[in-house]
């Protein structure tokens, strides 16, 4: 049982890392066309707000990975962090992506 469980916390802390460094990607790479294009200033705006989200996301899912090597207790509390630091990464890049989607 405490195998499965370091499993599961295992690879919800990989999900979340994966999730949190996607939200922070998108932004480094908005954040470069914003200040290479004449009028990106809005867009750098919005992208400065949202680096506190982003690098809080990307630590939360850093230390929920750290807390996979503990023991059980440890792991359980770091599949509540990873879930939560994920569906926070993941709301937050849809709702970036959404913004500034473009074509159809």
């Amino acid at each position: 049982m405490e195998t499965i469980i370091h499993l599961i916390a295992l690879l919800a802390s990989l999900a979340s890392v994966l999730a949190a460094l996607g939200h922070t990607g998108y932004l480094a790479l908005l954040n470069s066309a914003a200040n290479k294009r004449a009028g990106g200033g809005p867009i750098a705006d919005y992208v400065r707000t949202r680096w506190p989200v982003a690098g809080g996301t990307t630590v939360a899912s850093l230390v929920a990975l750290l807390f996979t090597a503990g023991s059980s207790a440890m792991d359980v509390i770091a599949i509540v962090l990873a879930v939560g630091s994920g569906a926070v990464a993941t709301k937050a890049l849809q709702s970036t992506r959404a913004k500034y989607r473009s074509g159809s």
